[in-house]
């Protein structure tokens, strides 16, 4: 089973982690992840940039709305994800738990829908086409991997 784990934090954190060495940060996370690695249940994770380089397409009104950042309370924000493939709920909390995060942090936990969740729509031509998708994007990204650009 697949599960994102979306950081979150409040002001607090925010705050909090204005006050800490960026190297300590760097290096708690990196173990953190080389841990995951060692473990072989990271799939992926990345850090997000600042909420002011972002935006925000709303889907309220007839043509959507694009709104640049910073939008929303910290706490309605994420600022990274790890996307972890372990074997139960219980695992992924247990993965979850170890994050290096302080006070004021949270991470929701997710699973990852996978082919078993649409399997009354197996006929669609969609959901057909999503294992094709899924190997063209794996074959990209082998092209990708040591070093090269594809």
């Amino acid at each position: 089973m697949k599960y994102m784990l979306i950081m979150r934090a409040t002001q607090e954190a925010a705050e909090a982690s204005q006050e800490m060495d960026f190297e300590e940060i760097i290096n708690a996370m990196g173990a953190y992840n080389e841990s995951l690695m060692d473990a072989g249940v990271l799939l992926a994770g990345e850090g997000l940039a600042d909420a002011e380089e972002g935006f925000v397409v709303d889907f309220d009104a007839e043509t959507p709305i694009v709104t640049d950042g910073p939008y929303g309370e910290t706490h309605e924000l994420f600022n990274g994800f790890w996307i972890l493939e372990v074997a139960s709920k219980e695992e992924a909390a247990q993965w979850a738990s170890r994050a290096p995060l302080g006070p004021g942090s949270k991470l929701e936990v997710r699973r990852v829908t996978d082919e078993c969740d649409f399997a009354d729509f197996a006929d669609n031509e969609y959901v057909q086409k999503e294992e094709g998708w899924r190997e063209e994007q794996a074959a990209r990204a082998e092209g990708k991997g040591a070093g090269g650009k594809g």
